[in-house]
């Protein structure tokens, strides 16, 4: 996936951190607004994004720095974020039926019950995928029809 910034795109570079995610969606969410671009198909965008920018700022150490891209394709909107981690996501497995049960709801062990960000992903977008970087780390992008 070329991510080259467009005249009409984003490409903004930030601290590596939690709060990243709502600086990234208002950014976008300004582009998206500015194109036209839907209710349904910018809250589709904003958890695709918030996905993103969570897993890059995992992967990423402290005082590091992720760069967020966007822009706009004939049939739809491009979201990508760059870390400079060069390992690539792990395959989620299959979606199977999630029960109660499954999850552990103790309350210390509540927020570990995540690894659903890729497949929450996979599931909006039309198209998604890696793109290693020439220098080291990597772009996670998502195509999102609208």
């Amino acid at each position: 996936m070329n991510m080259a910034v467009r005249p009409d795109g984003l490409r903004m570079p930030m601290a590596a951190s939690p709060a990243s995610a709502g600086l990234a969606w208002s950014l976008v969410e300004q582009r998206l607004i500015t194109w036209g671009v839907g209710e349904a198909a910018r809250y589709d965008a904003h958890l695709v994004l918030a996905e993103l920018v969570a897993n890059a700022v995992a992967v990423t150490p402290m005082g590091g720095h992720i760069t967020v891209y966007c822009h706009r394709e004939p049939a739809g909107v491009v979201v990508g974020i760059a870390d400079p981690c060069s390992e690539l996501p792990r395959n989620p497995a299959p979606v199977t039926e999630l029960e109660p049960g499954d999850l552990d709801l103790r309350e210390e062990n509540f927020d570990a019950n995540g690894g659903w960000g890729l497949t929450i992903i996979r599931a909006l977008s039309a198209d998604c995928g890696v793109t290693p970087l020439p220098r080291g780390g990597k772009i996670v992008w998502s195509r999102l029809r609208l």
